[in-house]
C-alpha cells in the first residue's frame, strides 16, 4: 500500500512539473503577444487592417465593412469579431451564404499574433503559419461563395441567433482582467489534458484511438503518434494542441514532419465545437463553417504532406535534414 501511494505521489509530482513547464513556455509566449495585439489595437492597426481587406472583401461577394469584422478577428479572437458584427449597422442584411463565407475567414484565421507565435515554439514559421491560415481562409472562402452563388444556394437573408446585451467594458482594465483570468485558466486545462494522456496510455486506450483515427491520420500523412495531439486540438483549440505538442516533442514522440502537418491541420481546423457554435450565433450555416472547413482542411494537408514526400525524394535529401528544413 505504502508503495502504491508513493508512487502515486511520484506520478503526480511528475505531472505537476510536467505542466508547469509547458504552461510557462506558453506564458512566455502569449503574454508579450497579447501585450503587443493590444498596443496595436490602440495604435488604429485594426482600423489600417480593416481598409487593406475592403477590396477582398469584394472578392468574396461581402460588404466593405467585413473588412474591420475579419480584421478584429485575426488581431484578436472571434469574440471580438463577433461584437464588432453586432455592432455594425448594415443597410441590408447579410445572406446566410455571406454570413457563411464570412465565418469560414474567422474560423481559419483568427488570433494570429498568438496562435502564431505559439506555433513558433514548436518550430513552425511565421510566413507558414500566415500562408496556411490566411491564404486557406481566402481560398475556401472564394470556393464556398462560388458554390453557393453558382447554384444559388442559402440565398435568404440571415437571422441571429443572439446579440450581447448591456455594455461591454473598453477599458485598459477590464481588458488586463479579462485576460489574467484566461490566462489563469490554461493551467487547469493542461493539467487535465496531460494526466488524461497519461491515463490513456496506462488504460492501453491511446492505441485504440490510434488505430481509429488511422485512415484519416493517413490522409493527412501524419504519423500516429500525433493522433491525441491532433483530436485534442481539434476539438479544443490549437493552444492546447499545441502545449500537448511541446511536451510530445520533447519527449521524442513526435518527428519534425508530423509537428509541421499537425500544426497545419490545426491551424484550419481547431475548436470544431466551441467556434463553430460561435459563427453559428450570427446566422452561418453548417455546410460550410463545419463540413466544408473539416473537409477542405482534410484535402490541404493531405495535398502538403504529399508534396513534401515527393520534394524529398526528387532532392534524395535525408530525412534528418529535411526534417529541419520544414
Amino acid at each position: 500500500m505504502m508503495t502504491v501511494l508513493k508512487n502515486l505521489k511520484l506520478e503526480i509530482t511528475d505531472l505537476l512539473k510536467q505542466t508547469t513547464r509547458v504552461y510557462w513556455t506558453l506564458l512566455k509566449v502569449m503574454v508579450p503577444a497579447l501585450i503587443i495585439v493590444k498596443f496595436l489595437d490602440m495604435m488604429g492597426g485594426t482600423d489600417l487592417l480593416a481598409q487593406i481587406l475592403s477590396p477582398v472583401m469584394q472578392l468574396l461577394g461581402l460588404p466593405d465593412s467585413m473588412g474591420l469584422v475579419w480584421a478584429a478577428t485575426m488581431l484578436t479572437n472571434i469574440y471580438t469579431g463577433l461584437l464588432v458584427f453586432f455592432n455594425l449597422t448594415l443597410e441590408q442584411p447579410l445572406t446566410v451564404a455571406q454570413v457563411t463565407v464570412l465565418g469560414c475567414l474567422m474560423l481559419l484565421a483568427h488570433s494570429l499574433p498568438i496562435e502564431g507565435a505559439v506555433a513558433k515554439t514548436v518550430g513552425i514559421s511565421w510566413r507558414a503559419t500566415l500562408t496556411i491560415r490566411i491564404g486557406g481562409a481566402l481560398l475556401l472562402g472564394l470556393l464556398i461563395n462560388f458554390i453557393y452563388g453558382y447554384f444559388d444556394l442559402l440565398q435568404t437573408p440571415s437571422v441571429m441567433l443572439w446579440q450581447p446585451t448591456g455594455t461591454l467594458d473598453t477599458s485598459f482594465g477590464g481588458w488586463a482582467l479579462k485576460q489574467v483570468q484566461t490566462l489563469l485558466w490554461i493551467f487547469p486545462v493542461i493539467l487535465s489534458l496531460l494526466g488524461l494522456l497519461r491515463l490513456l496510455r496506462l488504460l492501453g486506450i491511446e492505441r485504440l484511438i490510434h488505430f481509429m483515427l488511422y485512415p484519416v491520420l493517413r490522409l493527412l500523412g501524419i504519423g500516429r503518434e500525433a493522433a491525441n495531439v491532433t483530436v485534442i486540438g481539434t476539438v479544443l483549440g490549437l493552444t492546447f494542441g499545441a502545449g500537448l505538442l511541446i511536451q510530445e516533442a520533447k519527449a521524442g514522440h513526435i518527428n519534425r514532419r508530423d509537428i509541421f502537418l499537425t500544426l497545419g491541420f490545426l491551424g484550419i481546423c481547431h475548436g470544431i465545437i466551441e467556434d463553430t457554435m460561435l459563427i453559428m450565433l450570427i446566422g452561418a450555416d453548417l455546410s460550410g463553417i463545419l463540413w466544408a472547413r473539416v473537409i477542405f482542411s482534410i484535402v490541404i494537408i493531405g495535398c502538403m504532406a504529399r508534396l513534401s514526400f515527393v520534394k524529398r525524394k526528387m532532392t534524395d535529401i535525408p530525412a534528418e535534414a529535411a526534417n529541419e528544413s520544414i
